[in-house]
């Protein structure tokens, strides 16, 4: 039997929910995004790759976080039409239950295993789309804001609602390392 290394040492603390979505991760949904709506990015700095690259595309970002004092279950915007982000895996069930409670588009990066669980059953109730990738996302930490950290041991998509052609939708990642943070930005200078 096969023996996942990834998993057996992966961070299982509170720390190892927080992974940062790499550049390459955010270019597959441009296709599925109007340009002339505007997005909510709910769990993002501005140095996220979804609030710079979504800008640097000419799309309007509303970006929020608890840094901000925004916390996405107790905030909303004034004014938005597509929530796209990388929530916390932890919150996953809560996050998505008040993403479909919103009644609008979004797209959600969460591991693939998502979709399975009773709680989730329930909220998907038949409205879920996925746009999954012929390879697992690398992920930025905490400590690592230059380079992905390579071999994660979990597959990603996004979970969607109201923003695909179709039910599900397989995109090709193409991989290379832009960082959301230089070495002065983080303050390592």
């Amino acid at each position: 039997m096969a023996i996942n290394i990834g998993y057996l040492t992966a961070n299982k603390t509170s720390a190892g929910d927080e992974v940062y979505t790499p550049f390459y991760a955010v270019e597959p949904l441009m296709e599925f995004l109007p340009k002339d709506k505007k997005i909510w990015c709910p769990f993002d700095e501005e140095w996220s790759a979804f609030y710079q690259y979504l800008t640097e595309q000419g799309f309007y970002v509303e970006r929020s976080s608890l840094k901000d004092d925004k916390d996405f279950f107790h905030f909303e915007p004034d004014e938005w039409d597509i929530l796209v982000s990388n929530p916390p895996f932890s919150k996953k069930n809560e996050v998505l239950k008040r993403a479909f409670a919103f009644q609008k588009p979004f797209a959600l990066l969460l591991p693939v295993n998502s979709i399975q669980g009773k709680a989730r059953y329930k909220i998907f109730n038949n409205e879920i789309q996925m746009l999954c990738f012929d390879s697992r996302v690398d992920y930025h930490t905490q400590q690592n804001m230059l380079f992905t950290t390579k071999g994660n041991h979990f597959g990603s998509a996004y979970f969607c609602r109201n923003l695909l052609p179709t039910k599900l939708e397989l995109r090709q990642l193409v991989k290379y390392d832009r960082p959301l943070m230089n070495s002065s930005e983080r303050g390592d200078e």
